[in-house]
């Protein structure tokens, strides 16, 4: 298959280690990147929302943050409609610690460190209604950290049985939880409780990514090896579909924000990102990348999002 180049693309100058677009509809042209000892906040225009119908990225604030980030989320408090700005993000680092970032864009921005974990924290994830922030770390456990207007604060800890992986929410739901676990296990944890709701197996190992479709709660996906599987949660005993994709193993999946049949996947050989539709077996764009530091979905627009290496670089996606 052809490969696709990118439809528009930044050049940082510098590695990427971590990047998010902002799922928030007040923020969600809002980029966060990370390089070394600092992240960039700036602002991602497409044709689609451009008067001049061109491409334009436009950097409004660099954060200092000394270690490596790992992993970046932005809080559901985050807009640019009110006055002042509000722009609250979680940054998880090699130092097993969690930042807490908050910016108006004009003064200093303010930190508070999260301890907790004792080694690496391989995702972070606020609920919809941002009154909880979620990390799990290769300490196979899982922490949900109470959030509120000054601080963020331990309020649980769910013990796993290998390291944690992926942690997302519930897309409309504050106190269901999805934790998945590198043994190959997904659980969904009630906050409220304390309790699993309800897992399901892969039967494989590792896994090392996992989602949950925002654009149907009912649809989850893992990446286990190369393969991608889905699950339709209302009949959780047995996988949807599974789809053999990355012949030499997968890094992250990621459900389009329009299209539950749709996903974006990062895997090897060579390091490849392939959109793929549920009903298909060939991928819409196949892409070779160089290094690899994270894959997002634009909140509304049909675009998917890649850092590699010093660029991160964005294609445009069919979702129907």
């Amino acid at each position: 298959m052809k490969k696709v180049i990118p439809s528009h693309s930044i050049d940082l100058g510098k590695q990427i280690y971590a990047f998010e677009l902002s799922g928030y509809e007040w923020s969600q042209n809002l980029a966060c990147i990370a390089v070394q000892s600092k992240i960039i906040l700036g602002i991602v225009r497409f044709p689609e929302d451009s008067e001049n119908e061109s491409f334009d990225w436009v950097p409004l604030e660099e954060i200092h943050h000394e270690p490596r980030c790992t992993s970046i989320a932005f809080a559901p408090e985050t807009s640019l409609a009110v006055i002042p700005k509000v722009v609250k993000l979680g940054a998880a680092g090699v130092d097993f610690k969690i930042r807490i970032l908050r910016s108006n864009l004009d003064s200093k921005p303010t930190v508070q460190i999260l301890q907790g974990h004792s080694n690496y924290i391989n995702a972070i994830a606020w609920d919809p209604e941002g009154r909880y922030l979620s990390s799990v770390s290769d300490d196979n456990s899982c922490i949900i950290w109470t959030n509120n207007d000054e601080q963020c604060s331990e309020h649980s800890i769910f013990p796993l049985k290998s390291a944690g992986m992926s942690v997302k929410w519930h897309p409309d739901d504050s106190e269901k939880i999805l934790v998945a676990e590198k043994k190959g296990i997904i659980h969904m944890y009630n906050v409220a409780s304390q309790q699993v709701v309800l897992s399901v197996e892969t039967g494989k190992s590792p896994l090392t990514s996992a989602d949950w479709s925002t654009a149907n709660r009912l649809q989850i996906s893992a990446l286990v090896g190369g393969d991608v599987v889905f699950w339709d949660l209302r009949n959780s005993c047995r996988s949807l579909e599974t789809k053999s994709i990355h012949e030499d193993g997968g890094l992250c999946v990621r459900f389009s924000s329009n299209n539950e049949n749709v996903t974006a996947s990062v895997g090897r050989p060579d390091l490849t990102l392939k959109v793929m539709h549920l009903q298909s077996q060939i991928p819409q764009i196949e892409a070779q990348l160089k290094l690899f530091g994270g894959l997002c979905w634009h909140y509304r627009l049909p675009y998917v999002g890649v850092a590699t290496d010093r660029k991160l670089c964005f294609w445009k996606v069919s979702t129907k």
